[in-house]
């Protein structure tokens, strides 16, 4: 859906003025308390594994040349234990999720203008009936040539029909991918999941913490080094994105573990699909909560701010996909964060979940 937004956003673009609005934001790190030991008494769940309490630098490294400005100031934060599903939620746990609950992802549901406009400029004109039926965005794989590498609709296509269960439209099914990870989720479909599996989504910075594993300032998963990049995570290779050579043995979306694990056993945390966290999408965050002394537990800005997107309350992506090329976001290291309407999916954005001590202490 994001991609219809763009559009009408971009003929009803505000001015700088207006802008100024959006940047008396208020931050909140409130902290809470957990046990960074595995009580006894917990058993740890299936496909989960436990991240022990840690404290690591968040946000750019110095010797990171991809990194963003809203990844800037880094700063250290203390994060409690936690444990974290080792891959993405697949098709298969999905799939169980939706037969128990009967639930219908927004993807699969008619399109509600009414609340589609709220996230649009005032004035926006209603598209024709045709355009506002229900689907989400697939990669457009007959790109042949690009005349702006900002213009990402180039890529991006709306589809009708297409979801999790026809991952690329009608006529397609999500049969012997049982162990991809389930995509065209939105934030809403997977607070949906988390609720009904006593699970919740992961803060950014408990998403960053599993991801350093072992380690506490690297830049990627596995460590520093980029030319290992290909043998780590399934990314793009070539020229995004016109041409993908599969020198990672993937052309596009791979089963979960394809990849060797990190060095605490998480699965894929750097490419393969995005991953949906908790946070808000704040461009300016960093810049508020770095002035800290001492930061416990954060769970981000209070509210979402994005010039380039400013109606939207968007959450914050994190890890990259099979999309991700050095030519265009390099959004496979740590650090590396995007925003995501709450409302829209794609078919290279999943998520994983977390559980506390204290969340599966109170399963009776």
């Amino acid at each position: 859906m994001s991609i219809l937004k763009q559009r009408f956003i971009s003929k009803f673009f505000i001015n700088n003025g207006l802008l100024l609005i959006y940047l008396l934001v208020f931050f909140s790190c409130k902290n809470e308390t957990k046990t960074s030991e595995i009580p006894s008494v917990i058993k740890v769940p299936e496909n989960m594994i436990w991240v022990e309490k840690k404290t690591f630098l968040q946000g750019a490294k110095d010797s990171d040349r991809f990194a963003m400005d809203r990844e800037k100031p880094s700063h250290y934060v203390t994060v409690d234990g936690f444990f974290m599903d080792i891959t993405e939620v697949t098709n298969v746990q999905f799939k169980a999720f939706v037969e128990a609950t009967g639930y219908i992802t927004v993807a699969e549901r008619p399109i509600d203008w009414e609340e589609m406009k709220k996230e649009l400029p005032e004035g926006t004109p209603k598209p024709h009936d045709s355009v506002l039926r229900p689907g989400s965005l697939l990669f457009n794989k007959n790109v042949n040539a690009l005349v702006n590498m900002q213009n990402y609709g180039q890529w991006w296509t709306w589809k009708i029909g297409a979801n999790w269960k026809h991952p690329k439209g009608p006529g397609s099914s999500i049969e012997g991918q049982e162990d991809f990870p389930v995509v065209h989720v939105s934030y809403e479909d997977a607070l949906a999941y988390c609720k009904w599996a006593n699970r919740r989504l992961p803060t950014e910075a408990e998403w960053e913490s599993a991801a350093q594993g072992i380690q506490t300032d690297a830049i990627f998963t596995w460590g520093n080094n980029s030319k290992v990049l290909n043998e780590k995570a399934n990314t793009w290779q070539g020229q995004f994105p016109i041409k993908n050579e599969p020198l990672d043995g993937f052309e596009y979306i791979a089963p979960v573990k394809s990849f060797e694990p990190n060095t605490i056993g998480i699965y894929d945390m750097s490419g393969n699909v995005w991953e949906i966290t908790s946070d808000y999408f704040h461009v300016d965050y960093y810049k508020a909560v770095s002035k800290k002394k001492m930061i416990l537990n954060p769970k981000g800005a209070i509210s979402s701010y994005n010039p380039d997107n400013p109606y939207a309350k968007e959450r914050i992506i994190k890890g990259g996909s099979f999309l991700c090329n050095a030519s265009y976001c390099a959004s496979y290291r740590i650090s590396a964060k995007m925003g995501q309407s709450p409302d829209s999916g794609s078919d290279h954005i999943g998520f994983r979940t977390v559980a506390t001590p204290e969340m599966l202490s109170e399963i009776k």
